[in-house]
């Protein structure tokens, strides 16, 4: 029995995971792996890293692959990144050493790892540029029927949800009546 619980953790976490990359793909948000292959672990230039990597974009999505048993992150202010300053931070983002960042602003981002692995240049800044700065995107179609049409971006995280929803109900659905999964 403990077995099968597992496999339908692993199960649902997996179908939610291709159903949230398939609607990011969808509405043209992209994931950034934070230092590339490396990952975040000291000793990387992410500087160098953030320069090779494309323009990241409202909506875009952060992935820091790390040891949580070592490192962690956090979301600073800029006085912090640049002075290594691991206290008074803005938000704590670690949660189990695959964690996600979501940018929902045009602003400067700015990450470390507490524990003196910041001096160790574990930490990044990310510029984050409004959508409407794409130059490879065709310009949006204006809706002219109603004043008060949602816009795209509604439409498209209720679209989102809603298909996250579906997939997960179906999952716990399947784990808990059927007999043969």
């Amino acid at each position: 029995m403990m077995e099968k619980l597992r496999f339908d953790k692993m199960a649902a976490v997996a179908v939610a995971a291709v159903v949230a990359v398939t609607v990011m793909a969808v509405m043209g948000e992209d994931l950034h792996r934070v230092g590339g292959s490396k990952g975040w672990r000291p000793d990387v230039n992410y500087t160098d890293w953030f320069a090779h990597e494309k323009t990241v974009y409202v909506g875009d999505w952060l992935i820091f692959y790390f040891d949580k048993r070592y490192y962690n992150v956090l979301e600073v202010n800029k006085t912090s990144y640049e002075k290594c300053i691991d206290r008074d931070f803005i938000k704590n983002v670690t949660r189990g050493g695959r964690d996600v960042v979501h940018l929902t602003e045009p602003r400067d981002y700015y990450f470390l790892s507490s524990g003196g692995y910041c001096f160790h240049q574990m930490r990044v800044a990310i510029n984050v540029v409004a959508k409407d700065e794409r130059k490879d995107q065709p310009a949006p179609i204006l809706a002219t029927a109603s004043p008060s049409a949602p816009s795209q971006y509604s439409a498209s995280s209720t679209i989102m949800f809603t298909c996250i929803w579906i997939v997960l109900v179906n999952v716990v659905y399947v784990s808990l009546f059927s007999e043969n999964y």
